[in-house]
């Protein structure tokens, strides 16, 4: 029953692959063979249907078998004895974490976006081989189950499969060990780069230090499943950048160099190896099993996504890789967009973690208000974390959010039990024995749209949190593009900034300001100068063809530092 398939890159060029798939003992009737429509750690859909084509099926002694499409997604196979053969063509010129890229350089494979499945046959175990292009010098780094031979590995299931990328390239491999209470787990990086090998051993050390300090944030590391855990890091120009967890791997990929931006590709190494703790094993319910076939929703994303973006901050710090001072500027950038963004006048954190389907590289053509609505439960999740750190550290000085992570990956992450939202309010309950004190925290904080007082919460540590610009009047913080005409309005404006309420929006072309020709930054500069908040200017503007004036009130700086 083993499912057998092989992928091979004979126009790599022209950015194409052919992939074979074959079934064996199939019962009699139709053989249903999808695309996926989402793929695992992506929440929208995708359609990855769209790059398939040439599609056939045969039978064993060869002949021709007939192909249906119900719909884009699928294709029916009907009329076979119990063996059918599918080959396709794969288009793939985008690669990241979601998408499937080929060409000269490498064959890099998000597995839904590359593979056809069967449905009814999602346990059957797979096999599949990678040949490399002619001349290539290709090697496989990949998650799958390896086989004596280099070229074939295994899957134990469809939902494994799915979920494990793969990197063909001539890569550099920089492996290493690491001991801990569940003994000897082996790390290996697959690095593709245009570097130098100094700069890919600067990589390398900086990625161990991440790795040793979230062994000690969660007290150990995972079981991971074939004794080995590896990151996918190609660093190339050609390249999208993304990052993507997997139960034993991750993608990370950038177009820019370790040279150049190295202390923000770390940044994403960190976020992503901290989801194979929070994300691949602590595993919401809501997307556990993952649906290749829907968009996939979790009201979770704030502790998933948002916890992980806080702690990858902290690992950072606590690696060497940043100091107090950059650790601190992050911290009020997070705090400065939650706390004045409008999107808390409509969602919570778990609201905004519904609204993933539209938001996570979901694409369409009709502009949204999300400027105004949406707040990325990445950003208002880190606030919340470090809002639970500090409450925690404040409450007793002997616990803090590693105590919670860890509690976290006891209850849901070792015993790969889901968890809903209420389990996690009841493991803060059980830490801190205060069954009150985590109900309001998530009434307030997480089902709620309240932001925790920061500026005494920090104090205790050392830090100050405050306006930067108190004295400043601005009409608003909006995208300004100058020309000779004027000064057009870039995306929509922030509900109840002063342009917003004096009815100025996107696309609106502002001749004078205060009597003042708005072409160029000095100009609005020249405006503001002297100018106090609740001081009135006068604006002329052009507004879908028709000239308009209105009276703006300055507002002072809301920003934090």
């Amino acid at each position: 029953s083993l499912i057998e398939y092989e992928i091979a890159f004979p126009n790599v060029e022209h950015h194409e692959a052919e992939i074979t798939i074959t079934y064996r003992d199939l019962n009699p009737g139709t053989l249903e063979l999808r695309m996926s429509r989402s793929s695992p750690g992506r929440y929208a859909l995708h359609e990855f249907a769209k790059n398939v084509y040439g599609v056939r099926a045969n039978a064993e002694d060869g002949s021709s078998l007939a192909i249906e499409r119900p719909d884009p997604h699928q294709w029916n196979v009907s009329g076979h004895e119990g063996f059918v053969r599918v080959t396709y063509t794969l288009f793939g010129d985008r690669a990241d974490g979601t998408y499937s890229g080929i060409d000269r350089t490498h064959g890099h494979l998000n597995m839904p976006a590359t593979f056809m499945w069967a449905r009814g046959l999602e346990e059957r175990p797979i096999q599949v081989r990678f040949r490399s292009a002619a001349g290539s010098g290709w090697r496989v780094a990949t998650q799958l189950a390896p086989t004596p031979d280099p070229f074939l590995y295994e899957a134990p299931d469809l939902a494994y499969f799915m979920d494990s990328p793969t990197l063909l390239a001539d890569f550099i491999e920089i492996p290493w060990e690491v001991e801990g209470p569940e003994g000897e787990q082996k790390f290996r990086i697959a690095l593709q780069h245009e570097g130098s090998a100094a700069q890919a051993e600067r990589y390398a050390e900086g990625t161990r230090a991440i790795v040793r300090e979230a062994g000690a944030l969660f007290g150990g590391y995972p079981v991971f499943d074939y004794g080995q855990y590896t990151f996918l890091s190609v660093y190339l120009p050609w390249v999208s950048g993304d990052g993507m967890e997997h139960r034993n791997s991750t993608v990370l990929t950038n177009s820019g160099s370790i040279q150049n931006d190295l202390l923000g590709l770390w940044g994403t190494v960190a976020h992503e190896f901290i989801h194979a703790w929070n994300m691949e094993r602590i595993r919401s319910d809501e997307i556990q099993p993952f649906d290749l076939e829907a968009a996939n929703m979790s009201r979770a994303l704030w502790f998933g996504e948002g916890f992980t973006s806080y702690l990858d901050d902290l690992l950072l710090r606590r690696a060497g890789l940043i100091d107090t001072d950059d650790f601190a500027r992050r911290l009020g950038g997070a705090i400065d967009r939650v706390t004045n963004s409008p999107g808390r006048r409509f969602f919570s954190p778990v609201e905004m973690s519904m609204q993933a389907p539209f938001i996570d590289a979901a694409t369409s053509v009709d502009p949204t208000n999300s400027g105004n609505t949406f707040i990325s439960y990445y950003t208002w999740g880190s606030v919340v974390a470090l809002g639970l750190d500090l409450e925690l550290r404040s409450r007793s000085g002997e616990l803090s959010l590693d105590h919670y992570m860890r509690a976290v990956w006891a209850a849901h992450g070792r015993t790969e039990i889901p968890y809903s939202v209420d389990d996690l309010e009841a493991v803060l309950a059980e830490l801190t024995g205060d069954v009150a004190f985590a109900r309001v925290f998530f009434e307030r904080y997480i089902r709620g749209r309240e932001v925790p007082d920061f500026e005494s919460l920090l104090a205790p540590a050392g830090m100050v949190l405050r306006r930067s610009r108190p004295e400043s009047a601005t009409i608003g913080g909006v995208g300004l593009r100058y020309g000779p005409n004027g000064a057009t309005i870039q995306g929509y404006a922030a509900l109840g900034t002063p342009v917003y309420e004096a009815g100025l929006d996107r696309g609106d072309r502002i001749v004078e300001l205060d009597g003042r020709a708005l072409r160029s930054p000095a100009a609005l500069a020249a405006v503001l100068e002297g100018k106090q908040p609740g001081d009135e200017v006068t604006v002329r503007y052009v507004s879908r063809g028709a000239e308009r004036s209105a009276v703006i009130v300055l507002a002072g700086d809301p920003a934090l530092e």
